[in-house]
């Protein structure tokens, strides 16, 4: 069968074009995007987003979790598809290329190929996974999750937002609930694009990244309980004050993460102070630990340190401390054939490029347990990302998505 040559690129115009258009859809208030998942901002970049897919001529199907699949035919009808896409719903402050550029790259591949009037043995499906991103409906990479088997559905349509509304009950208020059950499809692989909310690439001038692995993750909870006191009058020796005791803790969890650099990462996200008066010795804090290493050994380590660790200065202090690990997942080593698929791209059409590993989670993550999967990054401007000034120029998108053209049509199989 023919393989791709180096000529064959996508239309860079069409596909900046695509993304300033859904960037239209849920508008933020600095230039990037809020739209939500299962928000009626969320219904209207599927709704476009379908009506793109059937004008290219794809088949059209969606699971019981939301998830959007949008098939271009091979010629052997017996032969498994190979899928691309990403992520279409926004951080509240998101910005307009995380997971966008990956949906919307996955359609510019197939009208790429319908331009080039391309015919692959294997079908082509793009996909939109629903709520990739986990902050209306906790956790993350949700429904790429139950895909793969790691959620149960029924779980996941249990989760609540902040005003407890579930998952499933918004999934059938903006109508995007279909009948094929979750998980039922096959894959002969799965690529993603993605920009690579970090720093390297651009600073080391890379067009390309080839991701090889994804961290892996921990999420802990600890909650240090002292005593609420008045500033003013109580004595710094009588002082139980778990505010201070949180201090030294992220402290340790800085030491801890500084002691595995530069792959492993920590910190503390989620603070809750009590009673949170500028007048009251805090009696109680609550607040996560997110740790995150490639390799597993590291992070159970950095557990066990802080574990240990927080426990000898809440004992020191007189606190109280407890510990809950709420949620996470392993390390990913991605599908090495996969991998190479999107290398030997990358080396074909001249790009500069290395290897690097995602410190973000993504639906790959999840689909690499049920099929060979992986994933190619472009850089974004000072590594921003989660954040409305988040930026790529026209040419990092245009590479990257020519690179997985290459990748995507390499795996497929040219017949014409």
């Amino acid at each position: 069968m023919p393989a791709p040559t180096a000529n064959m690129k996508i239309n860079a115009d069409r596909l900046w074009d695509s993304l300033m258009e859904m960037a239209k859809i849920g508008p933020g208030v600095a230039g990037g995007n809020n739209r939500q998942t299962l928000t009626d901002e969320d219904g209207e970049g599927r709704s476009l987003f379908q009506r793109w897919c059937e004008a290219a001529g794809c088949e059209m199907g969606l699971d019981t979790m939301g998830n959007m699949f949008a098939m271009r035919a091979g010629t052997d009808p017996d032969a498994l598809p190979v899928y691309v896409g990403s992520h279409l719903d926004t951080q509240p402050t998101g910005g307009k290329y995380d997971g966008v550029l990956g949906v919307l790259g996955g359609l510019e591949v197939v009208r790429t190929l319908n331009d080039l009037n391309v015919k692959t043995k294997h079908p082509i499906v793009v996909v939109n996974w629903t709520n990739e991103e986990g902050t209306r409906f906790a956790p993350a990479m949700l429904s790429s999750g139950v895909f793969a088997g790691v959620h149960t559905e029924d779980w996941a349509k249990s989760r609540t937002d902040a005003e407890g509304k579930t998952f499933g009950d918004e999934l059938n208020r903006i109508g995007w609930q279909g009948e094929e059950p979750v998980g039922a499809r096959k894959m002969h692989a799965l690529f993603e694009l993605h920009i690579e909310q970090g720093p390297i690439l651009e600073a080391e001038g890379k067009e390309i990244g080839i991701v090889t692995h994804g961290q892996g993750l921990s999420w802990t909870q600890l909650t240090v309980t002292g005593k609420d006191s008045h500033t003013g009058s109580t004595p710094m020796p009588m002082r139980k004050n778990a505010g201070l005791g949180m201090a030294k803790i992220l402290q340790l969890v800085d030491e801890i993460a500084w002691s595995h650099a530069p792959d492993a990462v920590g910190a503390a996200g989620h603070i809750d102070v009590f009673p949170n008066s500028r007048n009251v010795i805090p009696g109680k804090v609550v607040f996560t630990v997110d740790f995150r290493s490639p390799n597993l050994a590291v992070i159970q380590d950095m557990e066990a340190r802080l574990a240990k660790g927080a426990q000898a200065i809440c004992d020191e202090m007189g606190l109280g401390l407890e510990i809950e690990k709420t949620g996470g997942f392993d390390p990913v080593e991605f599908d090495a054939g996969c991998v190479g698929a999107l290398r030997d791209a990358a080396n074909r059409l001249g790009y500069s490029h290395r290897d690097i590993i995602s410190g973000a989670g993504h639906d790959a993550c999840w689909i690499n347990q049920v099929a060979p999967a992986a994933m190619v990054m472009c850089p974004c401007v000072d590594g921003l990302s989660h954040n409305e000034a988040e930026e790529i120029s026209k040419d990092w998108a245009a590479a990257g998505t020519d690179v997985l053209l290459h990748a995507v049509v390499e795996t497929a199989k040219i017949t014409a």
